[in-house]
């Protein structure tokens, strides 16, 4: 091997994880922090736990009420439709209406005029 070229290595490099774990391995650094160990990782201990250190949970979760907050005052698609199709059946109504009042009034010119 080249002299110079490698990284010195620590026999006695101290692990520290964010449980509060210190254990030493053997390692190019000196110091090493981590998140999880065994001694905290789902896997092992069985509970599942949340590594969140950018809030992405927190977040998600209010998205989460938000949208559900939002979606139970919004009308679903048939109460729209039908509030449509009511609106629609009125001014087809009121259509009808003004279609008989012409009407009516050019037949009474009708009859005026043959008179």
């Amino acid at each position: 091997m080249k002299k110079d070229i490698h990284p010195k290595y620590h026999n006695q490099a101290a692990i520290t994880c964010a449980c509060g774990n210190n254990f030493v391995v053997g390692s190019t650094m000196k110091e090493i922090r981590v998140e999880l160990c065994n001694l905290c990782h789902p896997f092992y201990t069985g509970k599942q736990k949340f590594v969140d250190t950018a809030r992405r949970v927190e977040k998600f979760q209010e998205k989460l009420a938000i949208t559900k907050k939002t979606a139970t005052a919004r009308k679903g698609k048939k109460v729209k439709h039908a509030a449509r199709a009511k609106k629609r059946e009125i001014t087809k109504a009121e259509i009808k209406k003004v279609d008989s009042k012409k009407k009516k009034k050019a037949a009474e010119k009708k009859t005026v005029n043959l008179k």
